[in-house]
């Protein structure tokens, strides 16, 4: 599939004048100035945002309410539960709650649901077995936005909930007796990208600050918490921007040393336990997907009782548990991308098809969310994808930038028996008799909203280089202390234009290249991931365009060369 490549515009003086009051090299600033950091105030606060940047939680609209509820259950020793979801985002959310709530001299149980027998979201009979166990506070985490007949019944029981919550909530709020959630529109706390476990790090910020602590114990503590929610975060696919990059920035750097049995166990058996901070990247691909593993497949307490054990070798197993259910996940998932690939090599995806869904039986429900997400990559367009089961279809949908899934939901809530999301991910539960109608529906709102354009993918170069810039200064450092990387701030995209290739692409592991490139006297070895099939595109000699990120890498460093590489993204003629 072809690949638009889109360029900057940035202001020459402006770039200038970024540069100069900062005192950083011309290309960082043309960076800087393409992602909209174009003035001095702006740019600066990105490059040097620090841990006391991060909102006062008070900001948040409920909490004083909450942390009073909360503190009263707490000194009157009553029973409180914290309510999750059976993610990263959820079980994280679960655990620095539960802890935190311990370091104010309370308990907490939790519960999560069973992805497979209870689906997403709070059920009336988890809260009626609650208060028969004499239950008096309710939380919930990363969840509970919109059950607002759920938390009526909950009060009509003598219990009292709190919300906490990410996701966009319905016109009319859950009764609860407080909410917190940056997206509630009567909210102007000023950063709306919390992921669940960043809403309930608030309540934990706010609860712990409330405590009389000595200020270095306050921020020993907050920092340790930090960890955590940085994968969450990560996990979560929030954009890595504001308050969430300060989360992420700060959690990463203190996972080079971990005390925590689990999550000593996780990075062990990720392959990152190495004295080293792990990259967003790396917590990404390596770290969540191994936690998400147990939702997914099995059962999610298992993550969280691997995250409260002290007992370091409970943890690896649990750990190791882990790994197994990623790696049964794996094979799942490549099961179904296979059966899906098959169904459109015999009846080939239209340009008027503006959004797909597919469907098939007993596909595992644990799964579908995640190959809807390669589907998209592979289609550019809104996908959705369900398991027919005893007369119902459950699946996830995922969506590409230009357009809001959960608004397309809320357009035909007639076809639901339940639903809910955000802009780029949804779920939806429906009578295995509205999948075509729902296919049909879909498909009308998308074409009715998305052009060809947007069915193109598209490379957002963030600057055009000569390779001596490269080497000039501290520039690559510069670039790289943009970090953290990820959805919302990705790693730098540069362009060099009429490269020659220096030398034929040798193949790596039958699939992916290295590729040498050489402009004007200067060299640029960048590695290709699932370029093989590629290689014709670079013959030695040949004049491209190349586009390519940079990245850190300790692999390099270690060797005396540089502490970076080059990855390739897109090449074209030049």
């Amino acid at each position: 599939m072809s690949v638009r490549w889109l360029f900057p515009e940035p202001d020459p003086q402006a770039v200038r004048d970024l540069a100069a009051h900062l005192g950083i090299q011309p290309l960082t600033a043309r960076v800087l100035a393409s992602r909209g950091f174009a003035d001095a105030e702006s740019a600066h606060r990105f490059l040097s945002a620090s841990i006391d940047d991060l909102q006062p939680p008070q900001l948040l609209r409920g909490m004083r309410e909450a942390v009073e509820r909360l503190r009263a259950a707490i000194a009157a020793r009553e029973k409180i539960l914290i309510y999750g979801d059976y993610d990263v985002d959820g079980t994280v959310s679960v655990v620095i709650l539960k802890k935190a709530i311990e370091l104010a001299g309370g308990e907490a149980g939790f519960h999560v649901p069973h992805r497979l027998k209870d689906g997403y979201g709070m059920r009336a009979e988890v809260i009626e077995r609650a208060a028969a166990m004499g239950v008096r506070l309710i939380i919930s985490v990363d969840t509970g936005i919109r059950a607002t007949e759920v938390v009526r019944g909950a009060r009509e029981l003598g219990i009292d909930v709190i919300v906490t919550d990410h996701h966009l909530p319905d016109a009319e709020l859950p009764p609860a007796l407080a909410v917190l959630n940056p997206n509630r529109r009567d909210c102007s706390y000023p950063d709306k990208n919390l992921c669940g476990a960043g809403v309930a790090f608030k309540l934990v910020q706010a609860l712990l600050s409330s405590l009389s602590w000595p200020q270095a114990k306050l921020a020993r503590m907050l920092k340790s918490f930090l960890k955590l929610v940085a994968v969450a975060t990560v996990a979560d696919v929030v954009p890595l921007l504001g308050e969430n990059r300060i989360i992420v920035k700060y959690g990463l750097q203190g996972l080079h040393r971990v005390h925590n049995p689990g999550l000593r166990a996780l990075l062990e058996v990720s392959g990152l336990l190495n004295g080293r901070a792990p990259s967003a990247h790396q917590v990404a691909f390596q770290i969540a997907p191994r936690i998400n593993a147990a939702g997914r497949m099995d059962d999610a307490q298992n993550v969280i009782r691997m995250f409260l054990t002290e007992d370091l070798e409970c943890a690896r197993k649990l750990a190791k548990e882990l790994h197994s259910l990623n790696q049964e996940r794996q094979q799942t998932e490549a099961e179904i991308v296979r059966l899906i690939l098959e169904e459109c090599s015999r009846a080939p995806v239209a340009d008027d098809q503006a959004a797909l869904v597919f469907s098939g039986p007993n596909w595992h429900r644990g799964v579908v969310g995640i190959v809807a997400s390669r589907l998209v990559d592979r289609f550019c367009r809104p996908v959705f994808v369900l398991s027919e089961e005893e007369g119902e279809a459950q699946g996830s949908g995922r969506s590409i930038a230009p357009f809001h899934l959960l608004d397309a939901l809320e357009s035909m809530p007639d076809l639901f028996t339940r639903f809910g999301g955000h802009r780029q991910a949804a779920g939806v539960s429906m009578p295995l008799e509205a999948v075509a109608q729902f296919r049909e529906r879909l498909n009308t709102y998308a074409r009715e909203r998305l052009t060809p354009a947007d069915f193109v993918p598209q490379l957002a170069i963030d600057a055009v280089v000569d390779l001596k810039e490269l080497t000039t200064g501290p520039v690559v450092a510069e670039l790289l202390a943009m970090a953290p990387f990820g959805f919302g701030n990705p790693s730098p995209l540069l362009a060099i234009r009429d490269a020659e290739v220096a030398a034929a692409p040798v193949v790596l592991k039958e699939k992916h290249l290295r590729v040498h490139l050489r402009q004007n006297g200067r060299s640029l070895f960048s590695k290709a991931w699932n370029f093989a099939e590629r290689a014709g595109e670079l013959p030695a000699g040949a004049r491209c365009d190349a586009a390519f990120t940079l990245e850190e890498d300790p692999y390099s460093e270690s060797r005396g060369w540089g502490g970076w590489t080059a990855t390739l993204r897109d090449v074209r003629p030049a």
